[in-house]
């Protein structure tokens, strides 16, 4: 593997070259509160010298007592949103006076995108999203056409956030070439006594081209070695762990378990896991037509398995309990998500432990499970 290595500087001049390939260069920023993904121009659009503090439904931004630019845990957003919009225009039409006229929307009309800052997680994520709805047999046009000609950067969480457990799904911390989505570069940020600087893994011929035009200097094996050591000790600073040992044969035998109630009695069926899940994507179509009738757009929004009417069908709900619900998220999360894709579809980002307002925690349900499976007493 070809590494480089370079400074603040060298960060600025990737986004400037980014920006000169027509790349709209997306990266972590602060913005109410929360480190989202928004436009980056310049490095001090990036969260340097923040921190955050994520456990069971909570979420808060901290000053760090450095200036690094990646020390955060898994920001608010993945790259779903990028690749696969909350809500997309499939056609917009008008009325004539010969009938009706549609007109399709192609993404491809849109400039491609850079993503800067994408965790190894997130990157598994994307991955995931590439079999499910770009690789099978009927694929997914509209997040094809924006996925095939983006632009990856991704980045070694080096501060996990107390509801990771990137470790237990073999995604993280660190990415790694061929395990998950491709990207085209990885940085590793290295910051002590020797100065800023960014350990830079080439993943692509892109990639290479990039780093050559801006002007990389060579990583010594020092470096490498340091880079290594942030990885190890995220890895050993992880906040959950999921233990997944037979665990699809597991939520299939506790199909009938009461732990299902106990989860019913807290869940808010808000959806706020569903939407923050970088794998998630259940989707409904919303018709709208202007208040003269002659105009009329259909788009593709997100929905949600926890919506009372996700399931309705011939005048009732297949799961009309809050408890079903919950438990079809979970089953087909870590369990059926398997037999039909043939992988997890859970990757270990914590974000739905992180946004739940009751404090659910995925994690914690999975080992209550086992703890009734093994006959033992509920705490």
């Amino acid at each position: 593997m070809t590494t480089r290595l370079m400074d603040l500087g060298g960060l600025q001049a990737l986004i400037d070259a980014l920006h000169r390939r027509g790349y709209t260069v997306l990266g972590p920023t602060v913005r109410d509160g929360a480190i989202v993904d928004a436009p980056v121009r310049t490095v001090g659009d990036l969260p340097v010298g923040w921190g955050d503090d994520q456990d069971a439904g909570r979420y808060r931004l901290r000053r760090r007592d450095d200036d690094a630019v990646f020390g955060f845990a898994s920001g608010a957003q993945s790259a779903k949103p990028v690749f696969f919009p909350t809500e997309e225009v499939l056609w917009r039409g008008r009325r004539t006076a010969d009938g009706f006229d549609a007109e399709p929307v192609d993404p491809a009309d849109e400039a491609p995108y850079a993503l800067l800052g994408v965790r190894s997680c997130d990157l598994h994520a994307v991955g995931i999203h590439d079999t499910v709805l770009r690789d099978r047999t009927h694929r997914d046009g509209a997040y094809a056409a924006r996925r095939d000609g983006a632009f990856v950067v991704a980045v070694t969480c080096g501060d996990p956030g107390g509801t990771c457990f990137c470790v237990s799904m073999d995604t993280g911390p660190r990415p790694r070439p061929g395990h998950g989505a491709p990207y085209d570069l990885a940085l590793t940020e290295l910051l002590d006594d020797a100065g800023h600087r960014f350990l830079v893994e080439v993943g692509s011929e892109r990639g290479l081209e990039v780093v050559d035009e801006i002007g990389t200097a060579p990583a010594g094996a020092e470096d490498v070695g340091l880079a290594d050591r942030v990885a190890e000790r995220a890895a050993a600073r992880m906040g959950r762990t999921l233990d997944t040992a037979g665990l699809k044969d597991l939520l299939y035998a506790g199909v009938d378990s009461p732990v299902w109630d106990d989860v019913a009695q807290r869940c808010l069926s808000c959806g706020n896991c569903t939407a923050v899940c970088p794998t998630c994507f259940c989707t409904t179509v919303a018709d709208v037509t202007d208040l003269g009738g002659d105009a009329a757009e259909r788009a593709r929004v997100w929905d949600s398995c926890f919506n009372a009417d996700f399931t309705h069908l011939h005048g009732g709900n297949v799961r009309e309990s809050t408890r079903s619900r919950y438990r079809q998220w979970m089953t087909h999360k870590l369990g059926s998500w398997v037999d039909q894709f043939g992988m997890s579809g859970c990757v270990g980002c914590g974000r739905c432990v992180t946004w739940c307002p009751a404090a659910i925690d995925i994690t914690e349900e999975a080992a209550a499970l086992r703890r009734e499976a093994a006959g033992e007493e509920r705490p």
